[in-house]
């Protein structure tokens, strides 16, 4: 799970890879329209932590809201939810 959560203006996810893989973190607006991918590389692994600044992947600022996060390591994947907070 992210942290904080609610946030703002930036939250951390913190993830763990036990083997190398191709890791995407997207995160889509409650409607699943994709609004910013975060992470997009093959990692050793590990243990890693990115962060969110509530911007899409234009840069401009996304509004308050509920967001989901997906992140996809091979064959797993997970969904969380996030709430920010402007």
């Amino acid at each position: 799970q992210n942290y904080p959560n609610p946030f703002n203006p930036t939250t951390a996810i913190r993830y763990s890879l036990p083997a190398a893989g191709t890791v995407t973190l997207t995160v889509f607006d409650v409607l699943g329209r994709a609004v910013r991918t975060v992470v997009e590389t093959r990692p050793a692994p590990g243990v890693y932590e990115t962060s969110w600044d509530g911007r899409d992947d234009r840069g401009a600022a996304v509004s308050s809201g509920i967001y989901l996060y997906r992140l996809q390591t091979g064959d797993a994947v997970r969904t969380r939810k996030m709430v920010l907070m402007r």
